[in-house]
């Protein structure tokens, strides 16, 4: 199999290329590492703030961590407000023929059915045989996978074995798909780092030279998808997407993003993780149901290869794929880029461990990946100024989006924890006084409120989750019903542990400009 390099060009923004702002020269290049120090640099303003607050403004510090509280728990209550709708968008979708209502809704503008392609890439890297031999199943079954399906199984050659393991793949599956494809992605490109981003570049310009430069295909009639090893599809996710695709007139300015669900390996993962499982289900189903938020890709999700292709594919050195690839695709199409739901929830594997040490430890380092996401603030505001011509309000839209949850997971939950901390620490006698007040004080109230808020809908959230699970593959322990009714109380800990601290970390190593190195996190 011929293997090309990607050609894909270092992540360092230089900024004030394309049309200026100013008149006469462009505005000096900003050096990445600056941007990419953003959330740091602000959640450490944040612990500075709330240390001089505490001291000399006790109770204005108490009342803003209250404020942040109270607004994160009014933030819970609308993602259960989305979940519910959420669940009742899957109970519909799943109700759907969508040969029927692509008929129905057909125009002038719309694809023919039979035209619409799909290209599956699989980048994975020590994946086990039989997690790949899972998802290939899962992807045979797919409708009409064999007449319109391309698999690229994208495989790293620092991985000993990765071509024998791919060609034994390839042979057992070869006859279920339009076709079944492997690339190689080679160690120590330049301006590379071995990632899913890189991973994924390789193989899909390899897919289009394939099936577009040689092979004729319509670079219009195709739809990339972009998924993890383990990722199982609803039965007629692509059957919903090539409705999808085919009837929407901006097709080429679309990703789809189905809702997860952590559930393929539900039953072998610590109960006592769970309920951090179901919380994440939940917000992930909440964000592409609510019409107040902005959905953003995650984890695995589809895209038009002439979108992919006109935006540069993905960039090589990104942890954070999804959101980058999206931030890039948004830009280099003037702001017009969106994402469209796709309410077929897919299963995904969650991570564990041997013991519950290595179960937490695996978890916090596959937190500490994701958070690496915040240079995704930086890239945004590269991006506003190297393209000026993208209206402001349009663009801030999107950075708010993003900053909102990167900051609040940062510099808010400072604020939060030590804004209720501090002021006691430093002036003792001000616990007495706000206790004896009581109700009396707005702090006070807004806590109470909250946790009140949080703590019902910790449980709305966890039996949400309890009745989409899959079958339970043996019976409950006396050891499982304790850690999960332990899991309630100790929820604050879990989201220090597996949210707050990794972020934080995240954000500080981005700000030292100490770079992370990728791990795969174990699953079976």
């Amino acid at each position: 199999m011929p293997y090309q390099s990607s050609g894909g060009r270092r992540n360092n923004v230089q900024l004030g290329v394309g049309r200026s702002v100013w008149a006469g020269a462009p505005p000096p290049a900003i050096p990445e590492r600056t941007l990419d120090g953003i959330p740091g640099c602000v959640a450490w303003l944040a612990l500075l703030f709330s240390i001089i607050c505490a001291i000399a403004f006790p109770r204005a510090l108490l009342l803003i961590a209250a404020l942040l509280g109270f607004y994160s728990a009014v933030r819970f209550l609308f993602a259960g407000i989305a979940n519910v709708m959420g669940l009742r968008y899957i109970k519909q979708w799943e109700a759907t023929k969508w040969y029927e209502r692509y008929q129905a809704e057909s125009t002038s503008e719309t694809l023919d059915w039979n035209v619409v392609k799909h290209i599956v890439i699989i980048p994975n890297y020590k994946e086990p045989f039989e997690i790949l031999t899972r998802t290939l199943d899962n992807l045979a079954a797919q409708y009409q996978a064999k007449q319109r399906m391309t698999v690229m199984l994208a495989m790293e050659a620092g991985e000993e074995g990765c071509v024998e393991k791919a060609e034994r793949l390839v042979a057992l599956y070869e006859s279920c798909f339009e076709h079944l494809y492997f690339t190689v992605h080679p160690r120590g490109l330049p301006g590379e780092m071995q990632c899913k981003s890189a991973n994924q570049a390789w193989a899909s310009r390899w897919a289009k030279r394939k099936l577009v430069d040689q092979l004729g295909y319509n670079i219009e009639h195709i739809v990339v998808t972009t998924q993890d090893a383990d990722t199982l599809w609803h039965k007629d996710h692509f059957y919903a997407l090539t409705y999808l695709f085919a009837i929407n007139p901006a097709r080429w300015l679309r990703f789809w993003q189905a809702p997860i669900r952590y559930h393929t390996n539900i039953w072998e993962i610590n109960p006592l993780l769970r309920i951090v499982n179901a919380y994440s289900t939940a917000f992930e189903l909440a964000y592409l149901a609510a019409p107040w938020w902005i959905p953003m890709p995650m984890s695995s999700y589809s895209l038009s290869l002439k979108l992919l292709d006109t935006s540069g594919y993905w960039d090589t050195d990104v942890i954070a794929d999804e959101w980058h690839m999206f931030i890039k695709a948004y830009f280099a199409r003037e702001g017009a880029v969106m994402l469209d739901r796709l309410f077929l929830p897919f299963s995904a594997t969650a991570v564990t461990g041997e013991t519950l040490w290595q179960a937490i430890n695996n978890r916090y380092q596959q937190t500490l990946r994701h958070a690496w996401g915040s240079k995704e603030v930086g890239f945004i505001v590269a991006k506003m100024l190297e393209h000026p011509e993208v209206e402001f309000h349009t663009s801030f839209k999107l950075l708010f989006r993003v900053a909102h949850d990167i900051l609040l997971a940062g510099a808010g939950w400072v604020i939060l924890t030590m804004g209720a901390q501090l002021p006691f620490i430093f002036n003792p006698p001000l616990l007495g006084q706000v206790v004896q007040e009581g109700l009396n004080n707005p702090s006070y109230l807004l806590l109470q409120i909250s946790f009140l808020l949080v703590s019902v809908l910790g449980i709305v959230f966890w039996y949400q989750d309890v009745i989409v699970r899959p079958p339970r593959s043996q019976r409950q322990t006396l050891y499982e019903r304790i850690m999960t009714v332990l899991s309630f109380p100790l929820l604050p800990i879990l989201t220090l542990i597996f949210v707050a601290v990794p972020t934080l970390q995240a954000q500080t190593r981005l700000l030292m400009g100490i770079p992370l190195r990728f791990k795969v996190s174990k699953k079976i």
